[in-house]
């Protein structure tokens, strides 16, 4: 089992601001190229469409200060941002469902 904690960041989208002035700020920041962190696993990453960005990270815990500050260097200006511990729900959610129907069908 993974030592590390999974953490999801919404990058939300500047809403003063359009794409065009979004990704100069990002490429001023060199945000594509040092975020995530190197060695840090990328494990979803999703574009909300009138939102912004939602990544979900696997972070070792001691490495949880180096995420931040990635993001405080690098994203500030392009997006406000939220950090939120998160967990893999869905084989919860399969045991459920299945024990769900099963009983259904009784």
């Amino acid at each position: 089992m993974s030592e590390n904690v999974l953490i999801t960041v919404f990058l939300k989208h500047q809403q003063d601001k359009n794409l065009g002035e979004i990704n100069a700020k990002l490429d001023e920041g060199e945000f594509w190229a040092d975020f995530p962190p190197d060695g840090i696993e990328v494990v979803s990453w999703y574009v909300m469409m009138g939102i912004g960005q939602v990544a979900t990270l696997s972070v070792p815990p001691g490495r949880l200060r180096e995420v931040n500050l990635a993001i405080e260097k690098k994203a500030w200006g392009a997006f406000s941002t939220e950090f939120y511990p998160t967990y893999d729900f869905r084989p919860v959610q399969e045991k459920l469902r299945a024990d769900a129907k099963a009983k259904r069908s009784g």
